[in-house]
C-alpha cells in the first residue's frame, strides 16, 4: 500500500511525466542545433516550454509549490540527498563509462546545492525580493539542465 493518497501518486506521476519529457525536448533541440536545424530546435524548445507548463500545473495541484523559504527547504533538502545518497549510490553500483558521466553531474549538484544554500541566505537576509547574482557569479554554472 501507498503512503501517499492515490491522487497525490497521480499527480507525481503526472510531473514526472511531463517534466521528463520536456527534458528530452531540451535534449532534442540540443541535438537539432548542433546538427545545423536551427528551426527544428527551435520547435522541440517550444515543446519543452509547453511540456515544463503542464509539469508546473501538475506541482502546484499537489501542492508542493509553497513559496518563498518552504521552497527552499525542500530544494536544498532534495539536492543534499542527491549529493550525498542518490548519486554516490548510482556510482557504485554503473560502469565505469556511466560513473564518470554521474560524477560530471554530482560536481554540478554540489554547485547548485551551494547557489540554493547562498539564495537561501539572501532571502533570509532581504526585505522584498531577492538581488540577482552579479554576471561571473550566475555562470558558474555546472552541466547545463542538471538539477
Amino acid at each position: 500500500m501507498s503512503r501517499i493518497p492515490r491522487t497525490q501518486e497521480h499527480l507525481k506521476t503526472g510531473f514526472t511525466a511531463e517534466a521528463v519529457s520536456a527534458a528530452r525536448c531540451r535534449a532534442y533541440a540540443a541535438r537539432a542545433e548542433r546538427d545545423g536545424r536551427p528551426n527544428l530546435a527551435r520547435r522541440w524548445l517550444r515543446l519543452a516550454a509547453e511540456k515544463d507548463a503542464l509539469a508546473v500545473q501538475l506541482l502546484e495541484a499537489a501542492g508542493q509549490v509553497r513559496g518563498e523559504d518552504g521552497d527552499l527547504v525542500f530544494a536544498v533538502s532534495e539536492e543534499r540527498y542527491e549529493n550525498d545518497v542518490l548519486y554516490p549510490k548510482i556510482i557504485r553500483e554503473v560502469d565505469e563509462k556511466t560513473a564518470d558521466v554521474l560524477l560530471q553531474v554530482l560536481t554540478a549538484q554540489k554547485e547548485h546545492l551551494r547557489q540554493m544554500e547562498a539564495l537561501r541566505q539572501a532571502l533570509n537576509a532581504s526585505r522584498g525580493d531577492v538581488a540577482l547574482p552579479a554576471p561571473a557569479e550566475a555562470d558558474q554554472g555546472g552541466v547545463a539542465g542538471a538539477s
